[in-house]
């Protein structure tokens, strides 16, 4: 639950912790301050602690590391750019946030970064007498565990580059995104308000000042204004939705001043580009754009949109075992919930459009509705108008072989549902 309704400064800095450079950054300060920590911290020894070193000896190992990490990051950094390069122009420019955050390459990058910065300071602080006797031993000391690290991230990270920014590793960050937010929308639907009801007809609008998604909505923010107010929040753009002069950020019931408008901005958040944080819509809407790819003419690859095709199957299926919270936090702020119709259009349209000549992601695109539909009897009949959909184009566009082949695919998968 914290990750949907976290405040809008937590998000900003989990979000900010998601950063490269952020990550860099706090590595390479670290190092500069135990390079220069090694001065401080043997005079406050309780004892004595210094080896017999060749002259120069500490020098030399850090000219080695400073040279090494050098040429080490610069192909971290060139890996990491092929891997995002490659993951827009073979699966979905959308899944580039996802390889972004991915936390072993920006600990590898960071790293590698940070000991050499610690190797320049060192250098630098060495030949200006910086330390003594203790302090060039415990230089070392901290040195030898430097390198220790370096090797062991550098294993790491070459075992990673095997796997990192290829077609299935993408697929699986998508899906796993995907389900995520899925299920947590899915336990609370409308994120801890109320839910949406036709708004009294003197609300008041209240739109953004610029034009852009919605990415996330700190609805905790807006009950304590509706509140301090007395005032009812009816959220209009949620999460995955633009705002503009045609679309209101909410619609607020009762007085309406520039305090409450200007409270009101600040509970939405407005960017450029979606995220995945609060939108249900946008990890399915990216899966589906890897199977649709796959299956253009250029690219040619069915075997990409089936798999892409079973990890749908796995979100929705694992988003439909959890129970629902209908537990009310936010009493004076009314949400939408994800409507199911709008999911599953986004999920299976595209492939049933892009995939109707393609006998063999149709067999799969029809197994996969009916064992969702089996799955959640309830919602059977939108999974079952989906695969009349899907099984119209198709026919349309296959020959008589494979629409035999199909009809009697359909009718062998959807065999309980009678179709």
């Amino acid at each position: 639950m914290a990750t949907m309704t976290r405040s809008p400064l937590a998000s900003f800095f989990l979000r900010l912790g998601r950063q490269v450079w952020v990550r860099a950054a706090l590595f390479t300060a670290i190092s500069i301050a135990v390079a220069l920590a090694a001065r401080f911290v043997g005079p406050l020894l309780p004892f004595s602690f210094s080896v017999d070193l060749a002259a120069g000896s500490v020098d030399e190992l850090l000219q080695i590391i400073a040279t090494a990490m050098l040429t080490v990051s610069t192909f971290s950094v060139t890996a990491m750019v092929t891997a995002f390069s490659s993951a827009t122009t073979t699966a979905t420019p959308r899944s580039t946030q996802l390889l972004i955050a991915d936390p072993t390459s920006q600990n590898a990058v960071s790293t590698f970064v940070g000991a050499f910065a610690f190797s320049l300071v060192g250098i630098v602080a060495l030949s200006t007498g910086y330390y003594e006797s203790q302090g060039r031993t415990i230089l070392f000391v901290a040195t030898l565990v430097i390198i220790a690290i370096v090797v062991v991230t550098l294993l790491r990270w070459i075992a990673h580059l095997s796997t990192f920014g290829r077609m299935a590793d993408v697929i699986d960050r998508v899906e796993k995104a995907a389900t995520t937010s899925l299920e947590w929308h899915a336990a609370r639907p409308t994120l801890g308000a109320r839910s949406a009801m036709t708004p009294p007809a003197g609300a008041v609008p209240v739109h953004a000042d610029g034009v852009g998604y919605v990415t996330h909505v700190d609805v905790a923010g807006l009950d304590r204004l509706a509140r301090q107010h007395q005032i009812d929040v009816h959220v209009r753009a949620v999460p995955g939705r633009i705002a503009d002069a045609r679309v209101p950020l909410a619609l607020v019931d009762g007085p309406v001043d520039a305090d409450v408008a200007a409270g009101v901005r600040r509970a939405f958040r407005i960017e450029n580009h979606r995220t995945y944080e609060q939108d249900p819509r946008f990890g399915v809407i990216a899966l589906t754009e890897i199977g649709s790819l796959a299956l253009s003419s250029a690219t040619n690859d069915p075997g990409t949109a089936i798999e892409v095709i079973a990890a749908l199957h796995r979100v929705f299926s694992r988003a439909f075992a959890v129970p629902i919270d209908s537990t009310v936090d936010f009493e004076r702020v009314f949400v939408p919930a994800p409507r199911l119709i709008d999911l599953v259009d986004d999920a299976f349209r595209p492939l049933a459009r892009d995939g109707a000549a393609v006998i063999e992601v149709q067999v799969r695109l029809q197994k996969c509705l009916a064992s969702l539909a089996a799955s959640s009897p309830d919602r059977a009949p939108l999974f079952r108008e989906a695969a009349r959909a899907a099984f119209d184009r198709s026919r349309r566009e296959l020959d008589r072989s494979d629409t035999r082949t199909l009809r009697a695919a359909v009718r062998q998968a959807w065999a309980r549902e009678g179709v």
